[in-house]
Parts: structure tokens; sequence; C-alpha cells
């Protein structure tokens, strides 16, 4: 495909890789289901968040993730969290109790709280540190300035809103919906610039490519679509799996992506082709995944099992790509 004349992906290679690199680590995270997971910009530590109102961060060792510290004080649910693209040192959370933390990992604790208007359920901080947007139960989103530390504006939208993300140059804002699009406003003033008819099914959610010339976006119609941002136009679709996509996450390099849904197994895919390089069997639905921003490890979550079958793995967090040899 002309459009990726300037990428080159060697699957055979990649593929050889993860066959003496496809060992999964367990590690206790929560008392109940982890919701997120995420690594800090420079890849030394994974965080994860839960229903159990709790915060954890790990530091990564060569082999292994070791627990580091866990934050206590959302009164509410911890439904998603986003570190700071270029600080590794500050994490935030958005949560069911009406406030966005920010979380600073150096000295071990909170040192913002923001008050918003409703239930929290998804949040994105933009590339460039300044703003953070949050979105709510309500189909509302309050976009905060980090810097005041205050709202500075907010949408309210007459549809399911569901994830959201700036591009790299934090001048466009994106977010996905319940009707298959993805809208896309201008920021800071939030002018509709683009509606993206991208599925038939909701839209779930949007990740950028570390280049931030593609974005990828995940449908309850069981595929992914890969858009080219300058013309917004598709250029790949990988339709592998057979539940709606829930969770998305590009290698540090652009060349894999990794989707998880209520398939058991979690699905890395050859980006230009959507070939696949190997996948990771589970037990259980994943709605988070993220690939590390140095290397090719992927940590990621999975939901509960059955009550009856309430094995150890409650609060539990892994993570793909340790040496397997």
């Amino acid at each position: 495909m002309s459009y990726w004349k300037h990428f080159d992906v060697n699957v055979n290679e990649l593929k050889d890789y993860f066959k003496t690199h496809k060992s999964v680590k367990e590690f206790q995270a929560h008392s109940s289901k982890v919701h997120s997971v995420g690594w800090s910009c420079d890849g030394k530590r994974l965080a994860s968040c839960s229903f159990d109102k709790s915060v954890a961060t790990f530091t990564l060792d060569k082999d292994r993730l070791n627990k580091e510290y866990t934050y206590k004080g959302h009164s509410g649910s911890v439904d998603q969290l986003c570190w700071h693209k270029s600080n590794p040192d500050l994490l935030s959370t958005a949560s069911g109790d009406k406030t966005v933390k920010v979380w600073d990992v150096r000295h071990q604790k909170c040192s913002n709280t923001i008050l918003t208007k409703g239930e929290n359920i998804n949040i994105t901080w933009s590339p460039d540190g300044h703003t953070i947007a949050v979105g709510n139960k309500e189909d509302l989103i309050t976009f905060i300035d980090m810097r005041t530390l205050k709202p500075i504006s907010e949408q309210q939208f007459n549809f399911e809103v569901n994830e959201m993300s700036w591009n790299n140059e934090s001048d466009l804002f994106f977010l996905t919906n319940g009707l298959g699009c993805v809208y896309v406003l201008s920021f800071p003033d939030l002018v509709q610039r683009h509606v993206v008819k991208a599925h038939p099914g909701t839209c779930i959610c949007i990740e950028f490519a570390p280049s931030g010339h593609y974005f990828a976006v995940g449908s309850a119609d069981a595929s992914v679509s890969l858009w080219d941002l300058e013309n917004l136009a598709c250029v790949q679709t990988y339709t592998r799996l057979d539940w709606p996509v829930r969770a998305l996450s590009f290698s540090y390099d652009g060349k894999m992506l990794a989707s998880g849904s209520e398939d058991l197994y979690v699905d890395i895919a050859d980006v230009t082709t959507g070939e696949k390089i190997t996948d990771i069997p589970i037990e259980a639905a994943t709605f988070t995944v993220a690939w590390h921003p140095k290397q090719y490890l992927l940590a990621f979550a999975c939901d509960d099992k059955e009550q009856f079958d309430r094995k150890r793995d409650t609060g539990n967090l892994k993570v793909f790509g340790f040496s397997s040899e």
C-alpha cells in the first residue's frame, strides 16, 4: 500500500521475536476490578486504577514489576487514568466521585483535586500538558486548565460520548460517539471541524499513533479502523475480533496495534496490513491495554471472572512480552 511507503514493518521478524518473548506475568494491584492501566512517558512506572477507589503504581525492573505505592483519596470508583505526556511524575485520574485528581508519584501524594459536575468516566491529557479533558456519564466534557487548575470550558453533547484524544499538536480534539462517528473540534475554541462517519456501530475508543500521523478507532461492530489524520481517510481496517473493541494501544514504534475486547485473546496486528503478529490468550474480557513507550511490553487487565469462578486474579494486572526462554 503506497500509504506506507516510508514505513517498513518486518512481520516475520516481529513474529520471531514474540516466539521467545511471550511470557505473561501477573501482579496483584487492587482488591477488585482494574479499569485502566498506563505507562509513564519514560516507561519507568506502570499505573492502574480500580473499582476499589484506589490508584496503584509499579516500577519496572528488567523482567518484572515491583509494587511501589497505593494512592487513596477518591471516594468512588476510579474509571480511567492518564499520564502527563512529557512529565513522568504526573498522573491524572477520573472518578465517579465527581473529581479529577492529579498525583505526584515522585513525592507519592495527591497534588491537586479538581471538582467537576458529574460522575467521570473518561480522561485525557493534552500532549502540551496544558489541558485535561474529562467526560462524565451525562456526556458533558469539562476542559481543565492545568496552569490554573480550574475548568476553562465545558461542552454538553446530546449523544453518547466515549473516549477522547487530542492530536500531537494539541490543536484538534477528537471524540468518539454512540452513533459511529468521530467528531473533530478545533482547540481551544471547540469549533466543530469534521464529523467522520467511522463505523456502523458505536465508536468506543480512539488512540493516536506515536507519530501523530494516524489514529485508530475501536467499535462495537467488532472492528478497528485506522485513519490518516491529514486527509481523515480510512487507510486500514482490522476485523479479527468477534466482540466490541474496548481498548487500543500502539507500540512505541507505531508498527503494532493491540486490541482488547470480550474475545478471549488480545489481538496484536501489523498496523500496515492488519496481519496477525501474535495474540495473548486470556480468560476474561479485556477493557484496557497499554504498550510500553520504549519496548515491546504490553500491560493489560481483564474483567473479573464470573462470581462463582472467582479465582485469585481479581484486581490483578498483567504484562506480556517478557522473555520466555
